[in-house]
């Protein structure tokens, strides 16, 4: 009689259709946690703040894509009057005579030229030297002075481009004037160091330019690449000092190889302000009409110099239309200096 309601009574857990252990699937909790997780929905929450900055990170995007695309649309709708109009090769001639609108001459060649020259030349000196600074820095410099010499350093970086190109006249000029005579005698038999158009004794060269611009350029690839070096991992540094490496060893073998990129993107950064500085090169670069010949020693004037010894001519557009084509030009070759840079970090990266 007692055995009867305990074969009867069966709890809620024994039986297979509720708990999904017999025959027939049930939607209970077991079923559930067995289902595969491809076979889940899952419902990404985005928060209002990360959906605001994400549209304006978007927006901030376009928006400068847009202007940089405006821009050279302008270049090239002021640029086309004046260029229908010049009588020679816009690309191959160094002629630069815009006074008749109706009989123009002028080419960018010279202005090219010299405005590589001048560039790769201040790149050239300032390159080893800012890396020198930035090792120094990140390596070997005592605490307590990494931070005075760092922002003494950043601060070249504020002074005004006009006072270069004053300090570079008026101070730097006449104290070179002795070195600039000694490679021009010595190495004079070198086309880099040739007698050129400009006059060593005036300063007003392509030599004495080159140095100022480098001076400029300077904190630029130094900030960067101390930036970058001191990134380097500590267990990289740890594991080769284990493996009985000296100081410099670590540097060469580790540091070095782990900042390459950001060094050479440095370079290029500083590259791309030699390319379009204006003021000090205007104060510093002697105007000729002699033909360039690829020495230090010559005169000219750089794409950016030469536009703005031109504002003169700026209030008739067909006029301002061949500098506004120069200045497109310098567009052009400052995007081209960027694209190669991005190139060559993304070569170090892989």
């Amino acid at each position: 009689m007692t055995d009867a309601p305990t074969k009867t009574a069966r709890t809620e857990s024994d039986d297979p259709a509720r708990s999904g252990t017999g025959g027939h699937p049930g939607t209970t909790e077991a079923t559930i946690s067995t289902t595969p997780p491809s076979e889940r929905t899952h419902k990404t929450v985005v928060r209002p703040g990360d959906r605001i900055f994400g549209s304006l990170a978007t927006g901030s995007a376009i928006l400068i894509s847009v202007i940089i695309g405006a821009i050279a649309v302008f270049l090239v709708w002021r640029a086309v009057p004046a260029l229908q109009r010049n009588t020679v090769n816009f690309l191959t001639s160094d002629q630069w005579i815009t006074q008749d609108i109706e009989d123009m001459a002028f080419g960018v060649l010279d202005l090219f030229q010299v405005t590589v020259l001048v560039s790769l030349f201040a790149l050239a000196l300032a390159m080893p030297v800012a890396l020198g600074i930035a090792i120094f820095l990140t390596t070997y410099c005592p605490g307590r002075l990494k931070k005075p010499l760092a922002y003494v350093i950043d601060l070249l970086a504020a002074v005004p481009s006009i006072v270069y190109g004053l300090w570079g006249v008026l101070v730097l000029a006449p104290f070179l004037r002795p070195v600039a005579s000694w490679l021009n005698t010595t190495f004079g038999w070198f086309p880099l160091f040739a007698t050129g158009s400009g006059s060593i004794v005036g300063g007003g060269t392509i030599f004495t330019a080159g140095i100022v611009l480098a001076v400029m350029i300077l904190p630029t690839i130094a900030a960067v690449s101390r930036e970058v070096f001191v990134q380097t991992p500590v267990a990289h540094i740890e594991a080769a000092l284990a493996l009985g490496a000296t100081r410099w060893e670590v540097v060469r073998t580790t540091i070095i190889p782990f900042g390459k990129s950001g060094y050479v993107s440095g370079s290029m950064l500083g590259l791309g302000r030699a390319l379009g500085e204006t003021m000090a090169l205007y104060l510093i670069l002697r105007t000729t009409s002699a033909g360039f010949s690829w020495s230090l020693f010559d005169g000219g004037a750089t794409i950016a110099s030469k536009i703005a010894l031109g504002y003169a001519e700026f209030n008739n557009d067909i006029q301002a239309g061949a500098y506004i084509a120069a200045g497109l030009v310098l567009f052009v070759l400052t995007f081209l200096v960027n694209a190669a840079a991005r190139m060559v970090v993304a070569g170090k990266r892989d």
